[in-house]
This record gives structure tokens, sequence and C-alpha cells, in this order.
């Protein structure tokens, strides 16, 4: 039974960051190809990213190419994606998937890219 399961989502502030991770399991890892795709609000499924069984071949959406990082872990059973300089349109659930339809895909993890509102913060300093 494929099993695939995301984390690393979150609230981010536009121009931050995110590593999202994927954890396989149910089949031969390291023979498939592997994909992250998303959904935005009342929008369907969008192909972010691929990487191929040896990590020789990554694709990216041209707009999207210079954000993106897509690498994978086959010892591990792990896919992972990088997002640099995130943008309110990131704003997606994001799914990693066996297939670039999404039939086989996870629960999704959500990103949530917004200015939104923000608290003082708290200083944490540590001393020897």
């Amino acid at each position: 039974q494929v099993q695939l399961v995301e984390s690393g989502g979150g609230t981010v502030q536009p121009g931050g960051s995110v590593r999202l991770r994927c954890e396989a399991s149910g089949f031969t890892f390291n023979l498939y190809w592997m994909y992250w795709l998303r959904q935005a609000p009342g929008k369907g499924l969008e192909w972010v990213s691929s990487i191929s069984q040896g990590s020789h071949t990554r694709s990216y959406p041209d707009s999207m190419r210079s954000r993106l990082a897509i690498s994978r872990d086959n010892e591990k059973n792990l896919v992972f994606l990088e997002m640099t300089d995130l943008r309110p349109e990131d704003t997606a659930m994001y799914f990693c998937s066996r297939d670039r339809e999404g039939l086989y895909r996870g629960q999704g993890t959500q990103v949530t890219v917004s200015a939104g509102s923000w608290g003082q913060g708290t200083q944490v300093t540590v001393s020897s």
C-alpha cells in the first residue's frame, strides 16, 4: 500500500523559505520518479517539481525554477522540496506524489505565505 506523508508546511512571511519533507513507504522507492504538486484554493493540481530515481534529472516550471530545489534520499525513502523567496501566490496545499497526475499522493502539507500579523517577538539570549 503506497503511503506518502508530507510535513514541513506552515505560515511564512513573503520572502521567506520552507523545506517540505515527504516520507514514502509501501513501494520500492528507488524505482520511481517522485513529484511535488500543489493545489491553491479554488484551483486544480499544479505540477511543481520532479526528480528521477537517481536524482540525475530534476525539473521545475520555468516560472519557479530559481526558487525551488528538489532532492531525495533513497536510503531513507525521503523526498524534499526547498522553496525560497516565497510569495503570497505560493499559498497552497503541497503534495508529494509517486506520479505526475497525483493519483498516488499524500494528504498534503499546507504552506501559507502571508505578511499577516506578527508579534513583536521575544529576545532569547544563549550565553555561557
